[in-house]
């Protein structure tokens, strides 16, 4: 994608000097889940000029069978070539599209528009809205658990194996390197520019960090990377899953979200020379605003069943709701202030997973922060201790309180909070909380193997 934002009619001329004869048109259904529609790229023009139309009635939090006709129109500067499926004959481009209505009007339900609608209340008072994502993920080097056949059919367990014994920052037992190269390699053809690749906590667990920027754009490369980390995973004979807890007993993925407001010119607003922490009115307000919210965010941000086994003490993810600087037990962690570098100052939102939709989840987190600052809120006192090691009295002589701990209680949470609803719209809060809902009922009835070693013999 770049810095400077391609047109349709550059596009075009691309192509041919790229020698694309298939493009894939991308979009994303509520859960975040990426689709795509082919088409040769003789009906690019057409596609730039009018869009295409596809069926929406199968897709997730789309229409009903009734009113299935949508349409798909590509925006222009997500133009790459997918390095993957590229030949000495012929490649294949993708562009990210926006969802419309036959009328073109824009799709209510579409993640994208539910963001750029957010943007757009943010660019009315001036502010450009950043955001960082660190997505964090698992290689594991065997899905299944074989029968004594040997055979991976007739409804064999799946068992996740980490593909490594590697920690943090590993280099001896990190088997992976070559696999995260690869994926380097593909995501800075995306026009993806990765800051660092490393090898996480966990055995078999990794993240590749890529460059902050403008919200729209990193939630299209937060989308672009996970396809990609899972289809050069491919390449490779393993796995790779963004599951927050796939494995019990050590840490789970997180999404560490870093965020910030510029002005037009291109201030950062977040940062303020004479406050202690070098933070301004602004970011007080909008560190406030998330910390008010953060329960219904939660479950935008955490939305899966599986989330909430990731957010509990003792792994590293954050549950406490509070703020600091530098503690990585706080819910919102403030980096530590480089002098000269007035433009990193942000603040970095920890709870989010990468099985979260990122352009819901920046919507909500936006919206969440704009209406701290709109109402001059101001968080509680900073916590510079390791949250981890209160008990209960200490955590109630300091007011914090903790996320939901589950997706029940978070959808609960998201219920009654107006500002996160309305970020999202009537259309799809209804939707996602009804998709959520048969998730989470799903969960509820079944009968797990925990269940059947723990209670089959003695009960």
């Amino acid at each position: 994608m770049g810095e400077k934002e391609l047109t349709p009619e550059e596009v075009l001329e691309k192509v041919k000097a790229d020698n694309v004869q298939f493009v894939n048109l991308q979009f994303s259904d509520i859960l975040g889940t990426v689709k795509s529609l082919t088409i040769p790229v003789r009906h690019l023009e057409t596609a730039f000029k009018y869009g295409i139309w596809f069926d929406g009635s199968s897709i997730q939090g789309f229409m009903r069978i009734c009113e299935s006709d949508m349409v798909l129109k590509p925006d222009a500067s997500t133009y790459a070539v997918i390095p993957w499926l590229s030949t000495d004959e012929q490649n294949t481009a993708r562009l990210i599209c926006d969802v419309y209505m036959p009328d073109g009007t824009p799709f209510e339900g579409d993640p994208r528009f539910i963001l750029k609608k957010v943007l757009k209340e943010a660019e009315a008072v001036g502010y450009v809205y950043n955001t960082g994502p660190e997505l964090e993920f698992f290689i594991l080097k065997n899905l299944w658990e074989k029968n004594g056949n040997g055979n991976c059919e007739n409804n064999n367990k799946i068992k996740p194996l980490s593909h490594d014994v590697g920690g943090y920052f590993d280099l001896n037992l990190d088997k992976a390197y070559e696999i995260r190269r690869d994926i380097v390699n593909a995501l800075e053809k995306f026009g993806i520019e990765v800051e660092a690749s490393h090898h996480e906590v966990a055995e078999g667990q990794h993240e590749i960090d890529f460059k902050y920027g403008p919200a729209l754009r990193t939630a299209d490369n937060a989308l672009t990377f996970k396809f990609t980390v899972k289809a050069i995973a491919e390449k490779h004979g393993v796995y790779a899953t963004f599951m927050p807890k796939p494995i019990f007993g050590i840490n789970g993925s997180g999404m560490h979200v870093h965020q910030s407001l510029f002005d037009k010119n291109g201030k950062n607003v977040f940062y303020d020379e004479k406050d202690k922490y070098k933070l301004s009115k602004i970011a007080y307000g909008f560190i406030a605003g998330q910390l008010a919210h953060i329960k219904a965010i939660a479950a935008i941000t955490s939305p899966t069943v599986n989330s909430y086994k990731r957010l509990v003490p003792g792994y590293e993810a954050p549950v406490y709701i509070c703020w600091g600087q530098i503690n990585r037990s706080a819910l919102i962690r403030i980096p530590r202030y480089t002098k000269g570098k007035e433009i990193s100052t942000r603040a970095e939102l920890r709870c989010p997973d990468p099985s979260c939709n990122p352009y819901l989840a920046f919507a909500v987190m936006l919206k969440a922060g704009l209406e701290g600052v709109k109402k001059n809120m101001l968080p509680s006192v900073s916590v510079e201790e390791n949250v981890y090691h209160f008990d209960d009295s200490k955590l109630k002589e300091l007011n914090i309180d903790t996320l939901p701990y589950s997706l029940q209680n978070a959808l609960k949470e998201l219920k009654n909070d107006e500002v996160i609803k309305d970020a999202l719209g009537k259309y799809t809060y209804e939707k996602y909380v009804e998709a959520k809902m048969e998730e989470w009922d799903e969960f509820r009835i079944h009968v797990s193997d925990w269940e059947i070693e723990k209670y089959l013999k003695v009960l």
